[in-house]
């Protein structure tokens, strides 16, 4: 394995990680666009770790393209606003599609990156593909995550990273230390 991939794998667990924790935001639809802004950073990431232009437009353009809005997800997102029970199984099914989903999304710009491919010769058709065979495997991935972590220091560190967030979109931090920080968090889950 290359040393980019390597990376690449890296990146995407984090963001996996993170993308999680975005699912479980329990507003409806403020977790779906937690999660796309997940992996449109993810993918900024991968995109300079193969020197690849990044543009935000082609890149939300593209990622909605390829995972749509699932129904899915649109419904557990829904879920969650049924008092009580809902909250809980509609945050526990949008964790886990969160999660397989950013998993398949950063699968499928990897494979196509490391082919010498860039945001602008992507081949829709291969993409969903690739994204429908990878979000299956990103299911089992997020569930193996969710299942290592415990205790309440999940939640701790998930409020911190959405204050870190925060303090990176105020200018209060630099992207560079909002990269090291979110690392030193995410290591901790």
């Amino acid at each position: 394995m290359s040393n980019n991939s390597t990376q690449a794998g890296e990146i995407i667990q984090y963001h996996v990680i993170w993308s999680m924790g975005a699912g479980a935001v329990p507003v409806p639809i403020a977790d779906i666009a937690a999660v796309t802004a997940v992996q449109l950073d993810m993918l900024k990431q991968l995109s300079s770790l193969y020197g690849v232009d990044y543009q935000e437009s082609s890149g939300k353009n593209l990622i909605s393209a390829i995972a749509g809005s699932t129904l899915a997800s649109i419904a557990a997102s829904f879920v969650k606003s049924i008092p009580g029970v809902g909250t809980i199984i509609g945050g526990a099914s949008m964790v886990i599609l969160s999660g397989a989903s950013t998993y398949a999304v950063g699968k499928v710009f990897q494979n196509h990156f490391e082919g010498g491919g860039s945001l602008f010769d992507f081949d829709l058709n291969w993409a969903k593909q690739k994204y429908d065979e990878e979000f299956d495997k990103g299911k089992e991935y997020a569930s193996d995550i969710q299942q290592k972590e415990t205790g309440p220091t999940k939640g701790e560190i998930f409020a911190k990273l959405d204050n870190l967030v925060k303090l990176k979109k105020n200018g209060v931090i630099t992207d560079t230390e909002f990269q090291t920080k979110k690392e030193e968090l995410l290591k901790k889950l």
